[in-house]
């Protein structure tokens, strides 16, 4: 019978993967710590190891190498509870067959063990160090899923298309890219194509020579060249113009790149990773992107998930931007865990990055070091229409329904006993404002006259609750 070894500490895991492994038809040697696991590769071959990270005795990816020089052509799972890019990395550099973060799809673990035993698997790990501290958290499974994406396109230099909503860290994924894979030590180059005018994106991506156009009074490196030995990151490429897309479309099937106005073709070194919000399906069937370009990019798909996709990952986020606030300078805060349930709780359509500015806000304006709902309340209004925790009532929406929207208020936020008054004022006192003086086009004299109070009074108050009237000034 076909063994595969088993390493993993927790019983309870290490029977459910037993079983799967048996029904399979593998016999499976469980050992539950790093001494035992030695003692049996130095008696036995198996077909394949399944391996836990965190164990009583070492860290199971850092000995790896000991398994490596007794038996270097075994294929190794990884498995693991610390749900970080790094451990993905760390894992991946190791050789390993598959990684999988708990926790995990059984079946899919099982099938892999089958596809590893039967797999010719020798090929050895680089030793490259691995970069630390890259912003890219989470413990979702739909986060798991792009980390794994991550760790297997960065030993090749295939064409990466990163798809997903503002916000959603797509720029992050291919500095990732670029910062643990092969080309390193080669320059990291973004571009928004989306920013730069339709009339001088060729030149910015491809280069010019002196005199090929008006303006032109020296040769410009384009940005193919800059990025020679490392990354171009073409950012927004969805909105590249057709022009510029038949161009790129041709150096990516060159391989070379021709300046504006000049005759020499330059062969590119280049690794290109790109991303878009948009869907680019109905982009091709409106005739605005071109199919061809679009198969040439969308080699390695990487789908990030929008946050509402990922909630169980939103305390962690808001954590890990209050640490990062905290190291630039601002107060440093803590999240009671009421206020991070709350937080979990918000639509956040800006995704990530609505979260992150959020946070910092709050880390400048809270007024104690332990953030409270209380505290929280005031400064997720931004906008009146905005609901305050999943499902909650619009009042816009639903006939100016006030009664309603205090329910579901007192619904949302429990708050204690003998505070509810003061709670209340402040969770609804600054979408008042917010909305009178939309509805007076930030016009502070007849936002007074509104609410019926003092123009100096509005005025300290719209500071204290950090409302710009400037922002409500209607502009054509």
């Amino acid at each position: 019978m076909t063994k595969v070894l088993l390493l993993e500490d927790d019983m309870s895991i290490a029977i459910v993967i037993t079983a799967a492994l048996e029904d399979e038809g593998f016999g499976v040697v469980h050992c539950q710590t790093i001494a035992e696991r030695d003692r049996q590769l130095a008696e036995r071959r198996f077909a394949a190891m399944v391996t836990d990270v965190m164990l009583p005795d070492g860290d199971g990816i850092e000995t790896i190498d000991r398994v490596r020089a007794l038996h270097p052509q075994m294929p190794i799972v990884i498995l693991s509870a610390q749900n970080t890019l790094d451990t993905a990395v760390r894992a991946t550099d190791t050789g390993a067959f598959e990684y999988f973060p708990k926790p995990f799809d059984i079946d899919e673990l099982a099938r892999t063990v089958r596809q590893a035993a039967g797999a010719a698997h020798g090929a050895q790990a680089d030793e490259d160090p691995v970069a630390d501290g890259l912003p890219l958290v989470g413990r979702s499974a739909a986060m798991q899923s792009v980390f794994r994406m991550i760790t297997r396109v960065l030993r090749n230099d295939l064409t990466v298309l990163i798809l997903g909503e503002s916000g959603t860290g797509k720029e992050l994924v291919a500095e990732a890219i670029h910062q643990l894979g092969n080309r390193r030590t080669g320059p990291f180059i973004a571009v928004n194509t989306a920013a730069i005018p339709a009339e001088l994106i060729e030149s910015e991506l491809f280069g010019h020579e002196k005199g090929a156009f008006t303006g032109a009074v020296a040769r410009h490196v384009g940005k193919f060249e800059q990025a020679a030995g490392g990354t171009l990151f073409l950012d927004e490429i969805g909105d590249m113009p057709m022009q510029a897309q038949t161009r790129l479309l041709r150096a990516l099937q060159s391989g070379t790149v021709r300046r504006v106005g000049g005759r020499e073709e330059i062969r590119l070194d280049t690794r290109i990773v790109a991303a878009t919000n948009k869907d680019l399906e109905p982009e091709i069937a409106a005739g605005r992107f071109r199919e061809d370009l679009y198969y040439r990019l969308n080699v390695v798909p990487i789908h990030m998930p929008p946050l509402r996709d990922r909630r169980d990952d939103i305390d962690v986020l808001a954590r890990h931007f209050l640490q990062h606030a905290a190291n630039e300078g601002l107060p440093r805060r803590q999240l009671t865990r009421e206020a991070a349930e709350l937080l979990s709780r918000q639509p956040w359509r800006g995704n990530v990055r609505e979260l992150k500015n959020f946070i910092y806000r709050m880390a400048l304006l809270a007024r104690e070091d332990l953030i409270d709902v209380d505290a929280i309340l005031p400064l997720l209004v931004q906008d009146p229409a905005t609901p305050v925790g999943e499902g909650a009532s619009n009042v816009h929406s639903h006939g100016h329904d006030i009664a309603g929207a205090v329910a579901q208020w007192l619904t949302v936020t429990r708050p204690a006993s003998g505070t509810i008054y003061d709670s209340a004022m402040a969770a609804f006192e600054r979408p008042l404002f917010a909305e009178v003086l939309r509805e007076t086009a930030g016009n502070q004299l007849r936002a007074a006259q509104a609410l019926g109070i003092n123009r100096n009074t509005l005025r300290k108050r719209l500071g204290e609750l950090a409302l710009d009237p400037e922002e409500f000034t209607r502009r054509p």
